[in-house]
């Protein structure tokens, strides 16, 4: 093994990687982003769930081998030749965990008052770019690795068990604060340089301020209903459902305004229907109700009134979303929006739209999306 090592450091290709050394992190943190692009599709898939499992074990194992490398535990064993190499591993699967997070909350249509969690996920991930030279700070090493791992588990368990409401977060959240306890407790144990560096009521004390931080995030509603995701959600004038097929009549805007079809401003004829279409994606074998919460803008008061919560039941397994529709036939003019929300009241994403009342006889610029 020695042998081969040092034969690869003395040819070409070794001599250019040590004289570009300084740029692993950076290839190591866009390697992570980009094998996630590549190969994630979706969460109940196979291949995403063995990815994601191996990502977490591997993340565990190696955090545990580089806090215990500094005792001399893995002297004249393998471990010892890959040291040098524990900080750019924890690098990887932080950052190819993290960009896996960002990629599947991303896909939601609209994140709306979810938009702070997902800000803490686009940040972890950016920011592990600049971890290495302070992985060694075990403080921050385990506040990272316990977000990670709050947001692992609960992404896996309701995909596992078909089930999601708020008993399976609250327990997904303490299996993986009893996880990450454990791990800690036992490189304490096992680490004499780790007891000289943290107090261990410190480091337990400010992960479980993390965890109780995500809870506070969940019971004010500021965490998406992961696994769900809003795939798409459109305000029309009519939905037709033949052969399988929905067929949403819809405005579409100018031609300049290329990062949507549909147009925000609903030109509406008085005693015409309103239609909100949306389609939820849900892992396989997931039933859950969830409800579209129709909202109008009184100008008067300034604030939203909630007009009606009109439920579906989303029943996983499309790849493009579980399709469904609500509609409204007595509107008033003015700011609406449509929540997509669960019976907890978690926000999925939502429909946002101004009905303008026009004359029949004036133009419309439509056409039909089918889903």
């Amino acid at each position: 093994m020695n042998k081969v090592v040092a034969r690869f450091r003395n040819s070409s290709s070794g001599q250019y990687l040590l004289k570009h050394k300084k740029y692993a992190p950076i290839i190591f943190f866009i390697g992570g982003f980009v094998f996630d692009s590549l190969t994630l599709g979706r969460i109940d898939r196979a291949y995403d769930l063995t990815m994601l499992c191996i990502h977490m074990v591997s993340l565990s194992f190696t955090i545990y081998a580089f806090n215990l490398a500094g005792d001399n535990r893995w002297k004249n064993t393998f471990l010892e030749r890959i040291e040098p190499y524990f900080p750019l591993a924890i690098q990887f699967f932080f950052g190819a965990l993290s960009s896996a997070y960002v990629i599947y909350f991303s896909r939601s249509v609209s994140l709306t008052k979810t938009v702070s969690f997902f800000s803490i996920l686009v940040v972890l991930f950016v920011a592990n770019e600049f971890l290495k030279r302070k992985l060694s700070n075990k403080y921050l090493q385990f506040s990272v690795y316990s977000f990670i791992s709050f947001t692992f588990f609960t992404f896996m368990i309701p995909v596992f068990i078909k089930q999601m409401n708020t008993f399976v977060f609250v327990c997904s959240g303490l299996l993986s604060l009893g996880c990450t306890l454990a791990l800690i407790v036992k490189v304490y144990r096992r680490s004499a340089r780790t007891r000289k560096e943290v107090s261990l009521g410190k480091l337990l004390s400010l992960v479980v301020g993390i965890y109780s931080l995500i809870y506070v995030f969940y019971f004010f509603r500021l965490i998406p209903p992961v696994p769900l995701a809003l795939k798409s959600g459109l305000v029309g004038h009519q939905v037709k459902f033949d052969e399988g097929k929905y067929s949403v009549l819809y405005e579409k805007d100018e031609w300049y305004v290329f990062w949507r079809a549909h147009r925000l401003k609903l030109l509406w004829r008085p005693n015409e229907k309103v239609y909100v279409f949306t389609s939820i994606f849900a892992p396989t074998n997931l039933e859950k109700s969830v409800y579209h919460r129709w909202k109008w803008f009184n100008p008067k008061v300034e604030t939203w009134e909630v007009v009606e919560d009109i439920g579906i039941n989303v029943r996983g397994g499309r790849t493009d979303g579980y399709r469904g529709y609500t509609y409204k036939h007595w509107v008033k003019p003015g700011q609406w929006e449509v929540e997509v929300i669960t019976e907890e009241g978690l926000v999925l994403g939502m429909v946002d739209f101004e009905i303008v009342k026009t004359r029949e006889g004036v133009p419309r610029n439509t056409a039909v999306k089918v889903f």
